[in-house]
């Protein structure tokens, strides 16, 4: 790490890191900053963002429905998130593995797999917790918990989850500290400088007042990936508390990370600038910019799952209140199911069941892909062609080629 690239303020919170490193230097971060900061060009940005905030707002009190298909949303974020940090599963993989979970098949799934499940399960365990109990929901315990729960499966991680770290860690560079392009906190002081972040997130200061959302949720992720209080894993818990800021603050939470993924360089651009230079602008126009294109994300691919579900319905005439005209309402958020999984979600016997996925199979809504006769998953591809198609690529719905 080069002083040169720290601005004076970063230059003055530098200290000794402990053997065997105490040539090197780590930052210990400044608390974040409660007063208005100046955005200059990400004033524009931010603009857009509480623009489509608005827009969030309204669809969701129209549709009543405060999470926005978040049962498919929350599992991108996971899938996203991970991958950003090179654990590298598919959606298709974690929703078949889901299905088999249910079924409780026994079969082998990839590590990488079920640590997006993992992933998926905090995310839908704390979001509406922090909806109920606001910016309270956040102490040095729920950290600590995020990141036991994201990292329980990685059998590579070297030290306990959730147990802060111990030992130096550097950003870039490689193997080689010398190389390195920032040194979060020395470990002795980690639980101050997270205590910081803990104070700023539970809005303990005057910034509820001086900065807007989005610049808050900057300025905190920020702030945490500097710490970097754990090993391994701080990028899946610092992107966490991205929709956790918002649930907290009564707003519908949106899940950055597809979005995030796509644009990685910008992304690691923005947390440098914060880290070396206290320049948190940098940092708003990218989480704007993330909010706004998910936004846009998001009334697409809903646009595009009721223009496919109206495909549907042509194919054959459905009976009204049927098992099967009610599954097609379903299988955008389970494009990937059992028929144990329909039959309680449509409250129907195993023999109804049977008949509806025979015949969504018939009309080509769905796809038996196992090719087994007993615990059988069927996916409609349709479907999974809209919702897991690359971020920021048009939905292609059947006929749309010809």
């Amino acid at each position: 790490m080069r002083r040169s690239d720290l601005t004076g303020l970063v230059q003055r919170q530098l200290k000794k890191l402990p053997q065997p490193f105490e040539s090197h230097y780590g930052v210990v971060p400044l608390p974040p900053p409660e007063e208005a900061i100046a955005l200059s060009t990400a004033l524009p940005h931010l603009r857009a963002a509480s623009e489509a905030l608005g827009r969030v707002n309204t669809l969701a009190a129209e549709l009543k429905d405060s999470f926005i298909v978040s049962r498919i949303l929350t599992r991108r974020e996971a899938v996203s998130s991970s991958a950003i940090e090179g654990t590298n599963s598919t959606l298709d993989e974690l929703l078949n593995m889901e299905e088999r979970d249910l079924e409780d098949d026994g079969q082998a799934v990839t590590e990488a797999t079920a640590q997006v499940r993992d992933y998926t399960r905090v995310l839908e365990t704390i979001v509406p917790q922090a909806a109920e109990r606001g910016p309270a929901v956040f102490t040095v315990d729920l950290i600590r918990d995020l990141h036991r729960n994201i990292m329980a499966s990685d059998s590579a991680y070297q030290d306990v989850p959730g147990v802060l770290r111990k030992n130096v860690v550097w950003i870039g560079g490689g193997g080689n500290i010398a190389n390195s392009t920032y040194n979060p906190a020395p470990p002795a002081d980690i639980s101050r400088s997270l205590a910081e972040t803990i104070d700023y997130l539970r809005c303990n200061g005057a910034q509820t007042v001086n900065q807007h959302l989005v610049t808050r949720m900057a300025i905190s992720h920020a702030h945490f990936e500097a710490i970097h209080p754990f090993r391994d894993g701080n990028g899946r818990v610092g992107r966490l508390l991205l929709p956790l800021m918002m649930a907290a603050a009564g707003q519908p939470p949106l899940y950055l990370s597809p979005y995030i993924e796509a644009h990685k360089d910008d992304y690691y651009a923005a947390l440098k600038a914060a880290q070396q230079r206290l320049d948190w602008a940098l940092g708003v126009a990218f989480l704007s910019k993330a909010i706004v294109g998910t936004v846009e994300e998001l009334v697409l691919t809903r646009d595009a799952l009721v223009r496919l579900g109206q495909i549907w319905k042509g194919r054959q005439k459905f009976r009204a209140g049927s098992a099967a005209l009610r599954a097609l309402s379903i299988l955008p958020h389970y494009p990937v199911v059992t028929t144990k999984r329909l039959m309680a979600l449509l409250d129907v016997s195993q023999p109804v069941a049977l008949d509806t996925t025979n015949r969504l199979v018939e009309l080509g809504i769905l796809k038996e892909r196992t090719g087994y006769r007993r615990n059988r998953v069927f996916a409609s591809p349709e479907a999974l062609t809209v919702i897991n198609r690359p971020f920021g690529a048009p939905p292609v719905l059947p006929g749309d080629a010809n």
